[in-house]
């Protein structure tokens, strides 16, 4: 390869005008990394080393999880940074490893729209969720606390 097919670093060709996407989502995979880092293991503490562990995870859980604020933001903001962490690494390995223009683009519209449709239903359940719609007649907690709502 010679020198004339390769730019110079410090080129002083213009730059395109307009926000620096490529920046912006480097920078957003390094806060968001960081972030998940906390809220999983945050998660993973609260469900696995408090009170039964592994074995008190069951419905009732959940849906006592579910009952408070705090934890349905706690999961919603992990479910959207994962899921926007993750598509935009995927975006990176279709951009380098794609060559095709068109089937570049089709993958990286199929990511972004399977991603958004993932966070919609997602945060959907976190804040429609309800335990008193099953069939409660096993005289669990979760009998008691439908029939006093």
């Amino acid at each position: 390869m010679t020198a004339e097919t390769l730019a110079a670093p410090r080129s002083t060709a213009p730059r395109k005008k307009g926000a620096n996407l490529e920046k912006w989502g480097w920078i957003y995979m390094r806060v968001s990394g960081v972030l998940l880092v906390v809220l999983i293991f945050g998660h993973l503490f609260v469900n696995l080393m408090l009170g039964e562990g592994i074995h008190g995870i069951d419905f009732a859980f959940v849906s006592g999880k579910f009952a408070s604020p705090f934890w349905q933001w706690w999961d919603v903001l992990m479910l959207w940074l994962a899921l926007i962490h993750g598509a935009n690494g995927m975006r990176t390995i279709v951009n380098d490893y794609v060559t095709g223009e068109k089937t570049r683009r089709v993958l990286v519209w199929a990511l972004w729209i399977t991603a958004g449709l993932l966070i919609v239903l997602g945060t959907l359940v976190v804040f429609t969720f309800d335990p008193c719609i099953p069939n409660l007649s096993d005289g669990s907690v979760l009998t008691e606390i439908c029939k006093a709502s």
